[in-house]
């Protein structure tokens, strides 16, 4: 007959008792060891190299039947069920791993399962859930948060009898999570240092951390979670698990208001401490991940590495081992990481500059200050008759780079403020007003990703009586960035002149579109 189940509420879980409670988990993944392999196999390791180090390995867990290590404490728990609990079917809550792992065991056992997910609930994660468990499971897509999922999931619970699946507040579903770290053991690459864990509700960080202890009581075990969602710091700080008011979903499979009971009670005494890491840092790893061991992370998945990056400096002459624990990522929500904070390897600012609205103010700026710097996004559109504030993201592969630009500015005594990742600038809202124009041509074009291409075609195509008024321009990650500019002249008879002797492809760029003389007077007039 299977053991029975230990979720938080179940009396016979020892919480104030806390070795007791380690001993039972020990326990469990001693039996879960045996259980889960009928489902899923075991996930390598791999070394991620590093420019000047550190040692870093990566448990990947984006390589398992549901690429993300949740199935491992899923399948454990429902091989654990009754006959009796198994007929009265499962249902669970979920940000969409745990709900796979779930539908995998629910198939393979028989046993029907209804899982509860967010409406943003990413739709790979969707389509996997109904892919795994087939005829097995069905999605119930409610709230806009796990939270709200759990509440429906509960009182589904409540109203039907079935046996709620806790994705991590349940001893056996922490044990099964503790078999990685089990894998970890045996894989011949430890004795590891450091351990960086991400938590969500806690329950994978328990398992590990417990399993990793056991064998190697000198490893530093680091908690990491999201800034905005913190939930476990919040509760070792409070001495008890505590609600956030709200989390930030750009780690979805992380995003818990509230660090489960059970893993709080180990977790408060395994953690050497928590780290918190920004959405900026979980994109730089995510890069990483994805230039080091070409495999892609989502967000969640790449925490524990982001906090690894984050203390480089601290792990020298140290090996550390972080989880690569989920892969589940929406393809458009890719094209989205790409373009945020963080994506970058390299060093960049935003700055917006005063200078005043005449023909080659645009183009004397870059001479005189932006030499030698990758100018990546430029924002600008005419405001004034006699003064711009265009904005440039400028990127190098030095600091000291960057903040040599402001001595220049600084030194011709122009005006300047650091925008970077300010609102306006991150939606593109480029302020604009045609009203001011007088003979516009607006053009879509092409450069080529290569240093001076943007001043190239300023210098050498954009003279005489044109006059900027408009530039819309970002780096798209291709061999080519796109780019809308707006020129203004002072008769039509220039503007004409101006568009018959551009060439259609010169030194830097590529003509995609001239907008007519009616159609760049539309866009001009809809921008007043």
């Amino acid at each position: 007959m299977p053991s029975a189940g230990l979720p938080a509420s179940d009396p016979r879980v020892t919480r104030n008792d806390p070795a007791s409670l380690h001993d039972q988990l020990r326990q469990e993944i001693l039996l879960a060891r045996e259980r889960i392999y009928h489902f899923g196999q075991p996930t390598p390791l791999e070394h991620l190299a590093l420019p000047g180090g550190p040692e870093i390995w990566v448990k990947r867990e984006d390589l398992s039947a549901i690429k993300a290590y949740k199935w491992r404490g899923a399948a454990n728990r429902m091989a654990t069920l009754t006959e009796l609990e198994a007929a009265r079917g499962v249902v669970t809550a979920s940000a969409g791993n745990h709900a796979q792992g779930v539908a995998l065991a629910a198939k393979k056992l028989g046993i029907r399962a209804r899982v509860y997910m967010p409406r943003s609930t990413p739709k790979v994660k969707q389509d996997a859930v109904l892919a795994h468990g087939m005829e097995y499971v069905s999605i119930h897509l409610t709230g806009d948060s796990y939270d709200d999922a759990v509440q429906a999931a509960r009182e589904d619970e409540a109203a039907t009898k079935a046996f709620y699946i806790h994705a991590y507040d349940d001893l056996l579903v922490m044990a099964g999570q503790g078999t990685l770290a089990d894998e970890i053991i045996l894989s011949g690459h430890g004795p590891f240092d450091v351990a960086y864990l991400q938590i969500g509700g806690g329950g994978m960080a328990a398992g590990v951390s417990t399993w990793l202890k056991t064998y190697w009581p000198d490893i530093e075990i680091v908690g990491v979670e999201g800034e905005g969602q913190a939930s476990m710091k919040a509760a070792i700080d409070a001495g008890e698990p505590v609600t956030l008011r709200q989390v930030d979903l750009f780690c979805d499979g992380t995003a818990v208001k509230r660090a489960g009971e059970l893993p709080f009670a180990i977790c408060k005494d395994n953690l050497d401490r928590i780290a918190t890491v920004t959405n900026a840092e979980v994109t730089s790893a995510i890069r990483a991940l994805w230039e080091g061991l070409r495999c892609i992370s989502e967000p969640s998945g790449a925490m524990g590495l982001a906090a690894a990056l984050a203390e480089r400096d601290r792990l020298a002459g140290k090996k550390a081992i972080v989880i690569l624990c989920g892969a589940n990522v929406d393809f458009l929500q890719i094209g989205r990481i790409a373009q945020s904070e963080g994506s970058s390897a390299r060093h960049s600012r935003t700055l917006r500059v005063r200078i005043p609205e005449v023909p080659g103010a645009m183009r004397k700026l870059m001479d005189d200050c932006f030499s030698g710097i990758d100018i990546t996004d430029f924002q600008y559109g005419k405001t004034d008759n006699d003064l711009a504030w265009p904005a440039f993201t400028l990127a190098s592969d030095t600091a000291e780079a960057i903040s040599s630009v402001t001595v220049k500015l600084d030194a011709l005594g122009l005006s300047w403020q650091d925008v970077t990742g300010a609102t306006d600038i991150g939606f593109r809202a480029i302020a604009f007003r045609g009203d001011l124009l007088s003979n516009p041509l607006f053009l879509r074009l092409d450069f080529y990703e290569r240093p001076g291409a943007l001043h190239d075609f300023l210098e050498k195509r954009v003279g005489g009586n044109a006059n900027l008024a408009y530039f819309n321009y970002r780096q798209s990650g291709e061999r080519v960035g796109r780019a809308l500019i707006g020129l203004d002249f002072p008769s039509p008879y220039e503007r004409d002149a101006f568009l018959i002797s551009l060439p259609p492809q010169g030194e830097g760029y590529r003509l995609c579109e001239a907008l007519d003389a009616e159609a760049s007077a539309r866009l001009a007039s809809s921008s007043v």
